[in-house]
């Protein structure tokens, strides 16, 4: 086994002015404290928090800090994701930075967060990238993970670990816990789902086995949260199942069924048609006559 790190940072994050140099701080501190550390993977949104008229017309200018921090630490840097205006659309990207300072993929988030995220596009690609000698890791943010095909189809192309930057501080976030520990287990890998606090969030960050054993679930505070992985364990599960138990992605491999919901030439949407539009919910009148 490679040893492997990674440190998520939970960190305060404020939706008036940036968090980037208190992002930078922050990963020094954690190097300072955990200097064996590889990754560092910070939450959705984190440097310039949640309202979009807050973030810049472009994220190139806004990363080359990390690049640089990449390459003084010797380390992978995952700086959150950031509102981008391009002329296609307003996206929710995040890139990933590797030990040389170069950008080695960009992600645009697949399934923004409506109706709460209005006017924001839904990204298209999947990103999937290689850490020499340790494995692949596959990049996902936040209500994504509520869409198991969007791992289906990171699992397929080889992810052993996600890493899954988040922004919730709404009431369910008991319910994306869950959500976690079922992805590791359906798809048989790490599940780094990382979230901030103050308008980034309400914490309680978590790193999930993939075996789908919760490793650890911060509390609402500022946390640096180093874990290492195993990617051996991975693929010793993924080859005879946890336990000696469910082979799972084997088994998605040698099925026999056709999903034709996935198939609108295929599949009446009848039911989905009926559920109305997607909108914002709204208070319901009360007769009080």
């Amino acid at each position: 086994m490679t040893p492997f790190s990674i440190a998520g940072i939970q960190m305060f994050v404020s939706a008036t002015h940036e968090n980037i140099s208190a992002m930078k701080l922050r990963t020094e501190v954690a190097l300072a404290r955990f200097p064996w550390v590889n990754m560092i993977m910070f939450s959705e949104l984190a440097p310039f928090g949640p309202l979009i008229d807050n973030h810049p017309e472009t994220i190139t200018n806004q990363i080359e800090i990390f690049q640089e921090l990449a390459v003084k630490h010797g380390i992978w840097i995952i700086p959150g994701s950031m509102f981008e205006r391009r002329e296609s659309g307003v996206f929710n990207t995040s890139v990933v930075i590797n030990p040389e300072g170069v950008i080695i993929g960009r992600y645009d988030k697949m399934f923004p967060f409506m109706p709460y995220e209005q006017g924001v596009t839904g990204g298209t690609e999947f990103l999937v990238f290689d850490v020499p000698s340790v494995g692949r890791f596959g990049f996902s943010i936040c209500y994504d993970i509520w869409f198991p095909e969007t791992t289906r189809t990171l699992a397929a192309m080889g992810a052993e670990v996600l890493l899954h930057p988040v922004l919730t501080g709404t009431t369910d976030r008991d319910v994306e816990l869950a959500i976690a520990r079922a992805t590791a287990a359906q798809f048989q890998c790490y599940v780094f789902d990382i979230n901030g606090i103050g308008a980034g969030g309400i914490g309680r960050s978590c790193v999930v086995g993939p075996g789908g054993n919760m490793l650890y679930e911060a509390r609402g505070s500022e946390e640096i949260i180093p874990i290492e992985i195993d990617m051996d364990l991975v693929r010793h599960q993924r080859s005879l199942g946890q336990n000696g138990l469910g082979q799972v992605l084997k088994s998605f491999r040698d099925k026999n069924v056709d999903f034709s919901v996935y198939d609108k030439t295929k599949f009446d949407h009848a039911y989905h048609e009926s559920l109305g539009p997607l909108q914002m919910a709204r208070r319901h009148p009360h007769n009080l006559t």
